[in-house]
């Protein structure tokens, strides 16, 4: 935790709006490869590798935010 405590959230806050919603058009590739994960559909490894590529970033900014959020420990 101490590495994502020495990182600015603005940089996280970056990364998933970029790295994780990229390409734009026709629709985010994260939400993409989520609907099919949740159809069923994704079972090629590249598939698997690209929701892990463009899912990171958002888990490290929820990872941040919650750990941000809770009480200081003393």
């Amino acid at each position: 935790m101490k590495l994502i405590d020495s990182i600015p959230l603005s940089t996280f806050v970056i990364a998933a709006l970029t790295l994780g919603l990229a390409p734009f058009v026709p629709e985010p590739h994260v939400w993409e490869k989520l609907k099919m994960l949740a159809s069923g559909a994704l079972s090629r490894p590249i598939d698997m590798f690209d929701l892990a590529m463009h899912g990171l970033p958002w888990v490290l900014l929820i990872a941040k935010l919650l750990h941000g959020a809770r009480p200081a420990e003393g």
